[in-house]
């Protein structure tokens, strides 16, 4: 399943991360990347040491966690902390598939990397090139959103970002471990959840309504993993 979640970040939230992000200090991005994904990936990244990054994390973080659509499509269970990359000058990262298992920075704690999202902090109009292009088995979809939506996706897809050739594409990655692990599973739960609300709000209150939230909790209840 691929999400487009528009307006994630509040325009405050936005200015704020931008102006962060302009001070910043970038290191290669080859840093957090696995032995695959090296060989395709060219672009940089804000540095772990950098001392504004626990900032931005936290701004990124509590925007996922309040919003209801990130929630029902990724059911989070653990979020890894998010990273902050550049695209400039040619930038890319070719086709890859993410690491199936990440730890944060400094832990041992393993985390599997069910659903990626990307946060765009720069406007489609401030670059070009570097689409977010995603390969599943729905086929081929293309983004390029504006500042402050995000994309949602499993992180089994074949993805890539093409090359940037004027300006600066800049944005957050991150991984969610979530309650249920199978992807054609959270599709379903997603949509479920999406028309019950739908139903919900042309019909209001009824019994129907009642007992298809409870199948849905029922279905959840017997695919979670806690």
């Amino acid at each position: 399943m691929m999400l487009h979640i528009p307006g994630l970040l509040t325009p405050e939230e936005l200015a704020e991360c931008r102006a962060l992000l302009a001070a910043a200090q970038w290191e290669d991005g080859l840093t957090t990347a696995g032995g695959q994904a090296a060989l395709v990936k060219r672009n940089r990244q804000l540095a772990e040491n950098t001392p504004t990054i626990a900032r931005l994390r936290e701004i990124v973080t509590e925007a996922l966690l309040r919003n209801p659509l990130f929630f029902s499509a990724a059911l989070p269970k653990c979020i890894l902390p998010p990273f902050f990359n550049r695209y400039e000058d040619g930038g890319h990262y070719g086709n890859h598939i993410d690491n199936a298992i990440r730890y944060a920075h400094g832990s041992r704690m393993p985390v599997r990397t069910d659903v990626s999202t990307t946060v765009l902090f720069s406007d489609p109009d401030e670059y070009e090139g570097g689409d977010l292009v995603i390969e599943d088995t729905y086929g081929t979809h293309e983004a390029k959103l504006p500042a402050g939506d995000a994309i949602v996706y499993a992180s089994t897809s074949l993805h890539r970002v093409e090359p940037v050739t004027k300006g600066a594409r800049l944005a957050s990655f991150l991984w969610t471990q979530s309650m249920v692990r199978d992807d054609w599973k959270r599709h379903m739960l997603f949509e479920l959840d999406m028309n019950i609300q739908k139903l919900r709000a042309q019909v209001g209150e009824t019994a129907e309504t009642v007992a298809l939230v409870g199948h849905y909790h029922k279905l959840l209840q017997l695919w979670a993993e806690t």
